[in-house]
């Protein structure tokens, strides 16, 4: 004899699928920025990073469709240092920088701060800068990478000139920072001279003091 009471069905917990949905992305793209630094953009496959995040092949087409968007997805995390979608020289830390109100306090904690993120910037830079004669992605990621250092020292050398305690025209300073940004500087003489950070940072900082502050 059927039961006239409703059934009750158990509710779909769609909160909880976001939820999952948003760590596999995160487990993907991590997955990725790290095969792509240990064995370069070109030999890894979308199998590769699939099988180190635990998902399948085509939960990550569905989530990123191909390969170079995952480059710049893993470049954003990396440049960030987490999943937030906050243009870098707006975060938090960038914009405590900016407000030091003594230029040359500012450039020597930036290049605290540079050092800080060199650590995990610089292996992807090396990566993307290696792949790009090979791989069109890459290539177009190195190009974007310096567009947006650009952008942030444009950012950085228009807040030094307002200080008006700066000693080269405003381009100038954004352009010798922009130059010694890119990673290569701090690989060199700290993985491959054997500098400490502290060193690094120190050195770094001075020479953009003695470069660009008035006297």
């Amino acid at each position: 004899m059927k039961s006239d009471k409703p059934v009750k069905r158990r509710s779909y917990n769609s909160s909880r699928r976001r939820a999952q949905a948003e760590e596999n992305r995160s487990a993907i793209v991590r997955a990725a920025r790290d095969l792509f630094i240990a064995q370069g953009y070109g030999r890894t496959t979308i199998a590769d990073i699939a099988d180190s995040a635990g998902v399948s092949v085509e939960t990550i087409y569905a989530a990123f469709v191909n390969k170079p968007t995952l480059l710049h997805k893993a470049w954003d995390i990396t440049v960030g240092g987490d999943d937030q979608d906050v243009i870098f020289h707006e975060r938090p830390e960038v914009v405590a920088i900016r407000n030091e109100p003594d230029l040359a306090k500012r450039l020597m904690l930036h290049a605290t701060f540079v050092t800080q993120t060199a650590t995990r910037i610089a292996p992807f830079q090396l990566m993307v800068q290696s792949a790009a004669e090979a791989e069109p992605a890459a290539a177009a990621m190195l190009e974007e990478i310096g567009r947006q250092r650009l952008a942030g020292m444009t950012v950085m050398a228009a807040g030094a000139a307002k200080t008006q305690q700066l000693g080269v025209p405003e381009d100038e300073c954004r352009d010798v920072i922009w130059s010694m940004t890119d990673g290569m500087l701090w690989h060199r003489l700290v993985n491959e001279r054997g500098w400490s950070n502290e060193r690094f940072a120190e050195w770094l900082g001075g020479m953009w003091v003695h470069l660009l502050v008035r006297r």
